[in-house]
């Protein structure tokens, strides 16, 4: 595995939920009706700039509304919050209250993120509302249907409503982990193996370590690791392969360095083709659902004519096949790339 550091990304275009995608949407219990939408949240009238420990500038500020307004779009977001947790309606909010509403300056989406506190025990969670894009809600379902996470949340018109993932920032990760064990670091470097190939495969792109998180779980004596995508804006959007290759971005390059230093190539093909066979059989599992997006993103625009060319004839010399070449959207290259798997690695 290599990495480079010539990997740039162009400010992405914004692409509407298109009408057939909002219909799948529907179908799945992902659209229903919000209290609240995110132009609702653009109305503050105050901000403060929050900083980190270190007194440095997060790029989050904390925001805050009209006296006559704040009582509305806090009860809208506690319910919203009710409503991605617990799956209902339930409208007695007086367990939970909102703490604090933060703005990014920084990114694509400009999020709001929403943080939410149990009265009871002042224990706290974050859900965020963001300006919906086509891509980032394709990304969020693929995820939900191919990779080994699910993701709860919700898009009504121009609004979508994410789950916050817990985990710790890949950037910051391995410089906080300085004397695991050597297991540990096998699984580390396995981990990030997998997630690249889970990347490639599905054309999720700029997974940089700081757009991804690792989960610690506790198993026994030891811990095992998942690498999580929390952000999807590049979700079958780029022209260049390597985008969607994780071990290529050199933020990623201490996870990079790791893999060479504790795997064997054996043990790294191995990995990937376990990668690519749980892809296949979660596809699989979930093939008319899959089917039915894929049906839906195969039509809509997600990116522009010449980046879809240019990926289709760089998968077409990555796995050494023709059949991208009469593709003409990136669900359609999406879509080709998953039928390859299924075929190589499902038993009919």
């Amino acid at each position: 595995m290599e990495s480079s550091d010539k990997l740039k990304l162009q400010k992405k275009i914004h692409y509407k939920v298109s009408n057939e995608l909002s219909t799948y949407l529907k179908k799945h219990s992902r659209d229903v009706n919000l209290p609240i939408a995110y132009d609702d949240l653009m109305r503050y009238t105050n901000s403060i700039a929050l900083v980190d420990d270190d007194d440095n500038d997060t790029l989050w500020v904390s925001v805050a509304y009209n006296q006559f307004e704040q009582d509305e779009i806090q009860d809208g977001l506690k319910h919203i919050y009710k409503k991605l947790i617990m799956n209902d309606t339930f409208q007695d909010f007086e367990t939970v209250r909102v703490d604090r509403i933060d703005y990014c300056t920084f990114g694509n989406s400009h999020p709001f993120r929403i943080k939410i506190i149990n009265i009871d025990n002042d224990n706290y969670d974050y859900f965020y509302v963001k300006k919906a894009d086509a891509s980032r809600v394709y990304g969020l379902e693929l995820e939900h249907l191919l990779s080994p996470n699910r993701m709860h949340y919700f898009v009504h018109n121009d609004t979508l409503i994410e789950e916050h993932i817990m985990g710790i920032p890949g950037d910051q990760f391995l410089e906080t982990r300085s004397n695991l064990k050597k297991i540990e670091y096998v699984r580390i470097a396995k981990e990030f193996v997998k997630f690249n190939e889970r990347c490639v495969t599905r054309l999720l792109g700029d997974m940089r370590s700081y757009n991804f998180v690792m989960v610690e779980t506790h198993d026994f004596d030891q811990n095992q690791y998942r690498i999580r995508a929390i952000d999807f804006d590049q979700q079958s959007y780029e022209g260049r392969l390597n985008l969607y290759r994780p071990q290529f971005f050199k933020e990623n390059k201490p996870f990079v360095d790791l893999v060479a230093r504790v795997l064997t190539p054996e043990s790294i093909l191995q990995y990937q083709r376990e990668e690519r066979y749980m892809i296949a059989r979660r596809a699989r599992i979930t093939e008319d659902r899959v089917n039915a997006l894929l049906s839906v993103m195969v039509l809509d625009r997600v990116s522009t004519n010449e980046k879809v060319n240019q990926l289709s004839k760089e998968l077409r010399t990555y796995i050494k096949v023709d059949t991208f070449e009469t593709c003409n959207s990136m669900g359609g290259l999406l879509r080709k790339g998953l039928d390859f798997i299924l075929r190589h690695y499902i038993k009919q």
